[in-house]
């Protein structure tokens, strides 16, 4: 059987293959060459690139990386010191303030217009000396009316005294006639009850007159109230009303006030602490109205002054009645006064762990005044020097002063009592004891906890006291609560006031425990 064979199709035109030899061709290679090397060339010098500049930067993170975290493990130096007992004293120097040993406010207890005014301020007035006179016409007539009154009833009491004389009589009367059967038993009984009828009566006009000059001794009380008198010796502070003023009871009104305008009278403590007895206000003004309870007068005794200090626990045993003291007024620097201890509040403030103790001063001739800030000097005590620690140590925090012990290098925040400020340095009275480390100056490294590498000062290396401790106070004139020294020249009160507003916070710091700086003795 005969095969077919398939037709053969005939091949298409196959286009020549381009000759690479051809000049065309080989010019076209070589432009796709250099292409591609230059694109290389690029790729790489940009990956160098980057790499020479991630490198460095990479290496300077990790170093600082590393200096961080050596820097979080690293122990920091701190300055520490020793805390040390200061020298023996033999005195003690606290400020205070004068006070009148008498203050009072007078106030009116009668309503109506002053017709007189006697004293103005700054007279001396003796007890129950007249100082103003009040008009009050209703209070006059009051008294008539409770003097009718009182005679209306004794004039009814002897009308029924004159009724009970009758009823007894008639009564002794009927008493006989009715035993002789003249009367009855009934007519009997009857002149008795009028007779016990009169008596009663009698007794109630007795207790009506009785009342009736109660009444009129009140009335009359209250008239006496028109004149206004001294309570004791002393001077006139405050005049708050003149001629014309109305007044009200138990207070001054519509008047005008050519005095200071008086504040509160303060306790002993308070008033010490604060260092005034009062608001004072010197500017003329209006004096308060009588629904307001304005006052009067004031009245003060200014012998002998009185001047309330609080004495630190570590001396209040040493502080007895009867002793004496030193006294420096600013003002009168050149003076020399003596006061003596009069009481002692005999317990110890829980707060500012301070003993309050009043000392008297005789003011014969007036130049002291209340209101004057003085120096006490308690001298001649045996005390146990005090413990002492720079005022940039103390920290306050959480309302407490604190110090910050080390112990086995290890920081903690103890809190601590503070006392009497020298300046530079401050008194510890309790929290601490002698030979404790402190911080010298809190930073924000010495957190609680913190571990750190003390650094002591050479002082104390070599077994010295520290440094900085009251190198200028020889008895205790000057360093004490400060520069305390007084000057007569102007412009040292000048410093010392500018030096106040830089280190006032830390002069009271035996009157309030809450914190350093909380007020000044």
């Amino acid at each position: 059987m005969a095969t077919d064979k398939p037709a053969v199709e005939p091949l298409a035109d196959v286009p020549d293959k381009p000759d690479p030899k051809a000049p065309e061709n080989r010019k076209r290679g070589h432009s796709a060459s250099h292409w591609l090397l230059f694109a290389a060339i690029v790729i790489v010098a940009a990956a160098l690139a980057v790499f020479f500049g991630w490198l460095p930067r990479h290496k300077r993170d990790q170093q600082i990386e590393e200096q961080a975290k050596e820097r979080t493990q690293a122990v920091p130096k701190v300055q520490v010191l020793k805390v040390l007992r200061g020298p023996a004293m033999s005195e003690l120097m606290i400020p205070g303030t004068t006070l009148a040993y008498e203050q009072a406010y007078i106030y009116a207890r009668a309503s109506g217009y002053v017709s007189r005014r006697l004293v103005d301020i700054g007279d001396h007035v003796r007890t129950g000396q007249l100082l103003a006179v009040i008009d009050a016409p209703d209070l006059d007539k009051q008294v008539a009316q409770a003097r009718a009154t009182l005679q209306q009833s004794e004039s009814n009491l002897v009308q029924m005294q004159a009724q009970l004389h009758l009823a007894a009589v008639t009564w002794d009367r009927y008493k006989v006639l009715v035993a002789k059967g003249v009367f009855s038993r009934q007519d009997g009984d009857t002149q008795e009850a009028n007779y016990r009828v009169a008596e009663a009566n009698v007794r109630a006009a007795e207790n009506t007159v009785q009342g009736n000059k109660e009444n009129l001794d009140r009335e009359i009380v209250l008239q006496s109230y028109e004149r206004v008198t001294a309570p004791f010796n002393g001077v006139i502070t405050d005049r708050n009303v003149d001629v014309g003023s109305l007044i009200t009871a138990q207070g001054t009104g519509l008047g005008v006030s050519t005095a200071t305008t008086p504040g509160t009278t303060q306790s002993g403590a308070q008033g010490n602490n604060q260092g005034a007895s009062g608001n004072v206000s010197s500017s003329v003004a209006p004096s308060t109205g009588g629904s307001q309870g304005g006052e009067m007068f004031g009245v003060a005794n200014l012998d002998p002054l009185r001047i309330l200090v609080s004495v630190p626990e570590a001396y209040s045993s040493l502080v007895r009645v009867g002793q004496s003291a030193n006294l420096t007024f600013q003002e009168q620097a050149q003076d020399n006064y003596r006061g003596t201890v009069t009481r002692t509040s005999a317990s110890i403030d829980q707060n500012t762990r301070t003993l309050l103790v009043e000392v008297q001063v005789r003011n014969r001739n007036g130049r002291l005044i209340p209101g004057m800030y003085v120096v006490v000097n308690f001298v001649q005590l045996k005390a146990a020097p005090p413990l002492m620690a720079p005022g940039e140590s103390i920290v306050v925090r959480n309302a407490q002063n604190m110090l910050a012990v080390v112990e086995n290098n290890y920081v903690h925040f103890r809190p601590v009592q503070i006392g009497r400020d020298f300046g530079n340095q401050t008194e510890i009275v309790s929290g601490i004891q002698p030979g404790d480390v402190i911080v010298k100056t809190i930073t924000d490294q010495v957190q609680e906890g913190v571990k750190i590498d003390p650094e002591y000062p050479k002082q104390q290396q070599q077994g010295e006291q520290q440094p900085g401790r009251q190198s200028d106070q020889g008895s205790g004139q000057e360093g004490r609560y400060g520069n305390q020294k007084l000057d007569n020249q102007g412009s040292n009160a000048e410093k010392g006031k500018s030096g106040a507003k830089g280190k006032g916070g830390s002069q009271g710091n035996s009157s309030n425990s809450g914190g350093k700086g909380s007020g000044k003795q």
